[in-house]
């Protein structure tokens, strides 16, 4: 057995290159080696979220607090509540984080997978106005 203790696992500010509003986030890297898996604790302030990006791997994301706004390229943007989770196949082409007017916590577990980042997400796209 091996504990892995939130408080050994301070919050930061996420990347700003990566992210658009305020993100905090506390990675716990090397949770497990066989799958290689790491888990981020991620909160984001209201209308906070991701940019496009794909994972190498499967990610899992359990909305611990909020509503979580997501979205795979092509398709309508979806809101899913405290205490439901989200699997996100490799090479998904996706975003999420906040909706507009309430922050959002989520776990992301990231199986076996790197992430390639790629343009921000647009007012636009977020609103859901768009889904290309």
């Amino acid at each position: 057995m091996r504990l892995f203790q939130g408080d050994d696992y301070p919050s930061r500010s996420a990347d700003a290159e990566h992210f658009t509003g305020a993100v905090s986030m506390a990675a716990v890297e090397g949770l497990s080696h066989h799958p290689p898996v790491n888990m981020y604790r991620v909160t984001f302030e209201p209308s906070a979220r991701t940019a496009w990006h794909t994972h190498s791997g499967v990610q899992l994301l359990i909305v611990l607090e909020g509503r979580c706004r997501v979205q795979k390229a092509g398709e309508q943007v979806h809101e899913v509540k405290a205490g439901s989770a989200i699997r996100i196949e490799p090479g998904e082409r996706h975003w999420h984080g906040a909706t507009p007017d309430a922050p959002m916590t989520h776990l992301a577990l990231n199986i076996a997978s790197t992430t390639e980042w790629m343009e921000r997400v647009t007012d636009t796209e977020y609103t859901g106005r768009s889904i290309d």
